[in-house]
């Protein structure tokens, strides 16, 4: 029996079959054994043999998920996912299955060989997975731009490599928490490897000055959660009850969520959903003005989007089809033959997910909330102060008198005093000097003025225009070069960002004041994706709203403020790493979260926001307030665990690779963690801004009180 049945799917895009199908089939078969894919034993132990090959169908997968390319193109892209699949049962042989985590490496290491971003390939090839990389490589990157070949070789070894992290899990039978298994599944998973793929079959490459946008980049993030999500529901039962494996999305929601294996599965499919309307939502409203700013050509986008489409509806059809998937109590997308049956389809489709649709547009701004009794929040981590406290408040309060930040009707000299921004500073860099606290505490100071600023002063009047000019005044008070900037400052948030800059880029070399900017401009493009929730009325997707918050929360400013004390020592390669890469993300979640839960009553009841954890989970869910703090509050303590758990466990071979300065650099830095997640919970326990008693006390200004007054204080000021 089947440990589930399959739910039902949101797919509303028409699968269509390209007409070089047979012709692909042909062609991968000679391939695959062309490549000693097919009846050839690896170390003792047999991969594939013809049977294998043919009922998993891989040109049929590409016919699908490629329906308009030519049949060359289709050869080509058929024979990448042979070699893909084929390395994915080879490695699970070879390696999961033995748990033989040295020679994994080495056998990955001689991977990154066979793709040179430029020149020939020199290495000899000695099985078939590096046989069959060397000829692709051959076939596809000469017809690609450097900046395609970049990404292609970043996304491809992300496919190779991170099947560590499936192996190592496996061999300490470590279950991920949700966001970890989110965000790895995507490199483990391939699809962003897919989406390049599509690229090339759709003969239009992502523009260079987009691809790293925030629009192409949740198109790709979305398109591989989905592809993910939907492997996950169809492949449970072979990889989990017959392979042992781990790295599976319903297992995940089993174990953090306490659910049945059916009630995880509709979850996940939940979450599929949700990943696909934000496709559609980022497509529609995110992507049109993106190409008009940068003056790039729709068309090749739309074809990219498009492609990306194609490949959600193809894929789902195959694996409905193959017999690698459970599907047998499944019926095929293109159902009953006959004119109009596709519109039928996606009509129901639509339908079936509409009430999730609508949950997401339907919440009730201001919604009563009252007293709200807090959780226990997971940071076992000592808290130090600086000694320098009571100066840098005292200071903070003169500094923002003289940039006027107190006197533009957002803040009073109680808001700032009620915040205590040099409590926060003085937890998360307690060994700061007297100056480095003052200017930790300034910044805390400007970005959390922003963060009140804009949806009082544009959210409410909904002056999305006004909220773009205030970004490019803000961003152009930054120069990289130290230059003259190119307007003059008029705000209090426009000269305390001025005064800031020059003090803390001033002494940086130019490539860290780079990396410093574009973590401010970050913050401030989140501003105005609140802002765009915040007109629609709309609650954000789950994943999009945990990896926005990291930028929203000003995670990526203040831990750039961490690493200025490691410039010129900690090597930037250092930064990359999934370890080093995992321990920030995992920190920053932390923290987010329990923002979230003190300003959970301060944001929903009194601002009418709809960009809070809690809020996120009771939509998704659809659950009550007391389970959606439950689940925040177990977010938070996973997010931590895994914390110290790629500490123990992950980041000594970053460490192996280090001497000198630059190890103990890193150390040091893994203890500026910890202080900063020790600091941030001490200061929301400790600071008024989230108290009942501050939250309840009436505002005046003049004879101006009450609900959404604050933005006509601001305009009277």
């Amino acid at each position: 029996m089947q440990p589930f049945e399959l739910p039902e799917f949101y797919m509303p895009y028409p699968a269509r079959i390209n007409p070089h199908l047979e012709r692909a089939r042909e062609h991968s078969k000679a391939w695959a054994y062309e490549m000693d894919m097919i009846d050839v034993p690896q170390n003792g132990t047999k991969i594939w043999d013809e049977h294998d090959f043919d009922s998993h169908d891989y040109a049929l997968l590409c016919a699908y998920t490629h329906p308009d390319c030519t049949g060359a193109d289709l050869d080509l892209v058929t024979d990448w996912y042979v070699w893909v699949f084929y390395f994915d049962d080879h490695f699970l042989e070879l390696f999961k299955r033995t748990r033989d985590l040295p020679a994994a490496h080495a056998y990955l290491e001689r991977l990154a060989l066979f793709m040179p971003v430029d020149g020939e390939i020199t290495e000899e090839p000695g099985n078939p997975v590096e046989r069959g990389l060397a000829d692709l490589w051959g076939r596809t990157v000469p017809a690609h731009s450097l900046d395609f070949r970049q990404r292609f070789v970043v996304s491809t070894k992300n496919l190779l490599d991170e099947s560590l992290w499936e192996l190592a899990n496996i061999s300490e039978g470590r279950v991920s928490n949700p966001i970890e298994y989110v965000e790895m599944r995507r490199k483990v998973g391939g699809a962003p490897w897919s989406a390049n793929l599509i690229e090339h079959a759709v003969g239009a490459e992502v523009p260079a000055s987009i691809a790293g946008s925030r629009a192409l980049t949740v198109l790709r993030d979305t398109f591989a959660d989905a592809v993910h999500l939907r492997n996950d529901i169809f492949s449970y039962e072979r990889e989990v009850l017959d392979e042992g494996e781990l790295s599976n999305g319903i297992l995940v929601f089993e174990k953090f969520l306490g659910l049945s294996t059916q009630e995880a599965a509709d979850a996940v499919n939940e979450l599929l959903t949700s990943r696909l309307h934000q496709f559609e939502h980022t497509a529609l409203t995110e992507v049109p003005p993106l190409l008009a700013t940068h003056g790039e050509d729709p068309f090749g986008v739309a074809a990219y989007v498009k492609g990306l489409q194609d490949w959600q509806s193809g894929g789902h059809e195959w694996h409905l089809r193959s017999s690698r998937y459970m599907n047998s109590a499944a019926r095929p997308l293109d159902g009953p033959a006959g004119l109009g049956t596709s519109a039928a389809r996606i009509v129901r489709s639509l339908t079936g997910t509409a009430p999730q649709r609508a949950r997401a547009f339907s919440h009730t701004p201001y919604e009563r909330v009252g007293s709200v009794e807090l959780p226990e929040m997971y940071i076992p981590f000592d808290l130090t102060l600086s000694p320098h406290l009571d100066a840098a408040r005292q200071n903070l309060v003169t500094w923002c008198q003289s940039m006027g930040l107190l006197s533009e009707g957002i803040w009073t000299e109680q808001t700032l005093l009620d915040a205590d921004l040099p409590l926060c500073g003085a937890g998360i860099h307690p060994s700061a000097t007297p100056e480095g606290l003052d200017l930790t505490s300034k910044w805390l100071a400007w970005g959390t003025y922003g963060d009140d600023l804009y949806p009082k002063v544009y959210g409410l009047t909904g002056d999305a225009a006004g909220a773009h000019v205030s970004n490019e005044r803000l961003k152009a008070l930054m120069p990289v070069e130290l230059t003259v900037p190119s307007v003059l400052p008029a705000t209090a948030l426009e000269r305390s960002l001025a005064d800031l800059w020059v003090r803390t880029a001033g002494p940086m070399v130019i490539e860290a004041r780079g990396q410093f900017r574009t973590a401010i401009d970050k913050m401030l493009d989140s501003w105005l994706w609140e802002l765009d929730n915040q007109r629609l009325n709309r609650i954000p997707d789950p994943v999009d709203y945990v990896e926005m918050r990291r930028s929203t929360f000003g995670s990526d400013l203040t831990m750039s403020l961490s690493r200025i004390a490691h410039l010129g020592v900690l090597p930037e390669w250092v930064y990359r790493t999934r370890p080093v890469q995992s321990l920030e993300n995992s920190a920053m979640d932390s923290a987010c979260l329990i923002n979230d839960m003190f300003s959970y009553r301060k944001e929903i009841e009194f601002e009418g926001e709809v960009h809070n954890a809690v809020l996120v989970v009771r939509n998704f869910l659809s659950c009550s307030q007391e389970r959606a703090f439950e689940v925040v509050r177990d977010l938070q303590a996973a997010r931590t665990r895994q914390f110290e758990h790629v500490v123990d466990k992950e980041l000594p071979a970053v460490l192996g690779e280090l001497t000198g300065d630059a190890h103990s650099a890193m150390l040091e830095y893994v203890q500026e963690l910890r202080d900063w997640l020790a600091g941030i919970l001490n200061w929301h326990q400790g600071v008024r801004r989230y108290k009942d008693e501050t939250l309840e006390q009436p505002v005046r200004v003049g004879a101006l009180t009450g609900l959404g007054t604050s933005a006509a204080r601001y305009l009277v000021s």
